[in-house]
């Protein structure tokens, strides 16, 4: 539920009473542990939503900084990684899981395999 309480201070332009309200609502909700509470605690819960969101209101209002304000519009995404560096990624896996060093094209046996450096035993011989 709390996942969804976004930032709301420094933005350009700032929070509505929407956004504070909706954070609120979130608020409540996850220390009430009601998402739809029972007739007996509506007024309670919704009581508690308003005090809640004046008191965001008045928190936002009295905030000091002297960093830019934020650009409201979300971030791009990243792309997704390239077919090459997926195939990569999986011969890497690949090579893990059956003892093979997929650089050097070893085994396990003739050297130790990746990420095993901090495990390496002397090997006996016979």
């Amino acid at each position: 539920m709390c996942r969804n309480i976004k930032t709301l201070f420094n933005f350009d332009p700032p929070a509505t009473e929407e956004e504070i309200r909706a954070a609120s609502l979130q608020f409540v909700r996850k220390l009430s542990g009601f998402n739809k509470p029972s007739k007996a605690n509506e007024d309670v819960l919704a009581r508690a939503v308003e005090d809640t969101a004046r008191v965001a209101r008045e928190l936002l209002d009295a905030l000091v900084t002297n960093a830019t304000p934020r650009d409201r519009e979300p971030r791009p995404r990243r792309e997704p990684r390239s077919a090459s560096a997926e195939g990569r990624l999986e011969a890497t896996i690949a090579s893990h899981a059956s003892g093979v060093d997929a650089e050097a094209g070893r085994t396990g046996e003739s050297g130790p395999a990746l990420g095993t450096a901090s495990r390496i035993q002397p090997q006996l011989t016979a």
